[in-house]
């Protein structure tokens, strides 16, 4: 993929229209989320600056799907508000979000099984008009998945997980997105293939796209983050560095011994 069609990893991150601090291409302010009476994320404040990867840890019913949902409009905030480019995008409908730079790798995939290959592929850039374009990623997509490219014309759902992976990927990258949400890249994948997915999702960050991943596996998703926060039932427990937070010995508290 070049950097002109992903966009380029900037040098230094973007300045805020002040210049007193740099401004985070996406924010959450403040954010709490409810599901009915029940409180489900409680003042989560998470900041991501052009060209990172940063990863929201967390176990099982700790908030990390409803924090992905919330920044997608699935979920309106209670309280707080989320900001894609200095923008308020909560109480956006979806598509709205999507359109304006979100776009999302979901857990387990969710490919359309009986489609093929290049049509899982297209369907990422169905808010897109720029044919000509859209044809030119496909093809750098390719280039980075050449696995892939062998195999366009054969059904998604006959793929291996590895691969459906890939699939899903480079769909979401079809919409050319600000940010990519990754929710739980490492889950039903062999340890071999987690080692690959995660290999290829730093070398998509190094080609210029910012990335917001949410793991249960820290280690894995510390080794390739930038920065990273920790989520315990709906608050944010620890944030810091990838390394700070590897060598925190709170980590294995926040994790109930998972760590």
């Amino acid at each position: 993929m070049s950097e002109d069609s992903l966009g380029s990893r900037p040098s230094t991150i973007s300045a805020s229209p002040d210049g007193d601090r740099p401004r985070p291409v996406l924010e959450l302010r403040n954010v709490s989320t409810h599901y009915g009476l029940i409180s489900v994320l409680r003042h989560v404040n998470v900041e991501i600056f052009p060209g990172e990867i940063v990863c929201l840890l967390g176990g099982n019913a700790s908030g990390k799907t409803t924090t992905l949902k919330t920044i997608l409009g699935m979920v309106v905030p209670t309280e707080g508000e989320v900001v894609l480019d200095g923008e308020i995008v909560s109480g956006l409908p979806t598509t709205e979000v999507v359109r304006r730079g979100i776009s999302m790798v979901p857990e387990n995939r969710r490919l359309f099984p009986d489609m093929t290959v290049r049509e899982n592929l297209e369907l990422g850039a169905y808010q897109r008009a720029d044919r000509k374009e859209i044809s030119g990623d496909l093809e750098r997509i390719l280039t980075t998945f050449p696995r892939l490219g062998e195999r366009l014309g054969q059904k998604a759902g006959t793929l291996s997980g590895g691969a459906q992976q890939m699939v899903a990927i480079g769909r979401a990258l079809m919409a050319r997105p600000k940010v990519l949400l990754m929710d739980e890249p490492s889950m039903g994948l062999a340890p071999v293939l987690v080692d690959q997915v995660f290999s290829i999702i730093k070398e998509i960050n190094e080609l210029g796209t910012t990335i917001f991943v949410v793991e249960q596996n820290a280690n894995m998703a510390l080794s390739i983050a930038d920065r990273g926060y920790v989520l315990q039932t709906g608050q944010v427990v620890l944030a810091d560095t990838a390394p700070a937070l590897l060598a925190n010995p709170l980590m294995r508290e926040a994790y109930l011994g998972e760590l």
